[in-house]
C-alpha cells in the first residue's frame, strides 16, 4: 500500500465500560476467594493498552507488526488493537523561517536570502514512511529550493538590463516560482505548501556598501536627467515667449549667453548668486 487509508477506530468509551465491568467482576471474584478470577487480568491489561486519544487537527498512524493498517484522523477517545503501534502526526499548519543563507544570484553577486514557509502534513502515509523525519526533510529541501531560486534570477537589473524579473522587483513572480519549486520537492513527503515567500533579501556584507553607492549613483543620474530635461523645456519656453512678445531681440550670441545662464541657475546644486550687469550684454 502506497496511499493513505483513513480508518474509524472503536469508541474508547464503549471499551471503557467493558473494562469497568471486567474490573468489577475481578474484584468480586477475589473477595469471594475465587482465584480463577485472576485470569481476567490478561484481558484487562489488553484493553488498557489499546486506549488512545486524537486531538483536533491530529492523527494516529496505525502499524501492526510492520504493516500499515490505516490512519485515524477523527478527534476523540478511541480504542484499537494494543499490538498496533500508534504514531502521532500533527495536521496543523506550521511556520518555518529558514536560516539566512549566502548564495550567488544569476550573475554571480553574493546575496543573503531566507524564506518563510507555511506548511502542513496532507498525506500521513508518505510523511511516516516515504521519508525519514519529515520535519528535517522540509528544512533541507526548502534550503535547496531557495538556493536554486536565487541562482535563477539576478538580484536587480544593474548588470542584466534585459532581465524582466529580478529578486528585488519581481516579488510576486519570484514567490510563485519559489512556492512551485518547494511544492514539487515536498510532494514526496505528503507535505502541502500553503504559502512560501522570501522573508529577507540583501547583498552580502562584503559587497553591500559598494552596491549601495552604485544604487545611489544611479538615483542621482536619473534625478539629474529629469532636472536637465525640465530645464531645457523651461529655457525653450522662455526664449519662445520673449521672442513672441518682442521683449528682447536676441542674436545667436545673446541666446547662447542666456541659455548658459539659465541652465546654470536651473541645474545647479546650490542657489545661484546674482551678478548685476550695469553695462550691455557684451560689456
Amino acid at each position: 500500500m502506497k496511499n493513505e487509508k483513513i480508518v474509524n477506530a472503536t469508541s474508547g468509551y464503549t471499551m471503557l465500560v467493558i473494562l469497568f465491568i471486567l474490573i468489577a467482576v475481578l474484584i468480586v471474584g477475589l473477595v469471594g476467594e475465587r482465584l480463577y478470577a485472576l485470569i481476567l487480568l490478561l484481558p484487562i491489561i489488553f484493553i488498557i493498552k489499546g486506549f488512545f486519544i486524537v486531538n483536533p487537527n491530529g492523527s494516529k498512524v496505525l502499524v501492526l507488526f510492520g504493516a500499515y493498517k490505516g490512519t485515524v484522523k477523527d478527534n476523540g477517545f478511541f480504542w484499537a488493537n494494543p499490538f498496533l503501534t500508534k504514531q502521532r502526526i500533527s495536521l496543523r499548519a506550521r511556520n518555518f523561517d529558514s536560516e539566512r543563507v549566502k548564495v550567488n544570484d544569476k550573475i554571480g553577486n553574493p546575496i543573503l536570502i531566507n524564506v518563510i514557509l507555511v506548511w502542513r502534513v496532507k498525506n500521513t502515509y508518505k510523511a511516516a514512511f516515504e521519508v525519514d523525519q519529515y520535519e528535517e526533510f522540509v528544512r533541507v529541501q526548502t534550503d535547496a529550493a531557495v538556493r536554486k531560486l536565487a541562482g535563477s534570477y539576478p538580484y536587480d537589473n544593474f548588470d542584466d538590463e534585459q532581465a524582466d524579473i529580478t529578486l528585488r522587483s519581481g516579488m510576486d513572480e519570484v514567490n510563485e516560482a519559489l512556492e512551485n519549486e518547494i511544492t514539487e520537492r515536498l510532494a514526496i513527503a505528503g507535505i502541502e505548501v500553503m504559502e512560501a515567500r522570501i522573508g529577507y533579501l540583501a547583498y552580502a556584507p562584503e559587497i553591500a556598501s559598494s552596491m549601495l553607492k552604485r544604487q545611489q549613483a544611479v538615483a542621482i543620474v536619473a534625478a539629474r536627467k529629469k532636472i536637465v530635461e525640465g530645464a531645457v523645456g523651461m529655457v525653450e519656453d522662455a526664449l519662445t515667449q520673449l521672442a513672441n512678445d518682442n521683449i528682447v531681440d536676441f542674436d545667436e550670441d545673446k541666446k547662447a549667453s542666456m541659455v548658459s545662464n539659465l541652465m546654470v541657475v536651473l541645474c545647479g546644486d546650490k542657489e545661484a548668486t546674482p551678478v548685476i550687469n550695469t553695462g550691455t550684454l557684451h560689456s
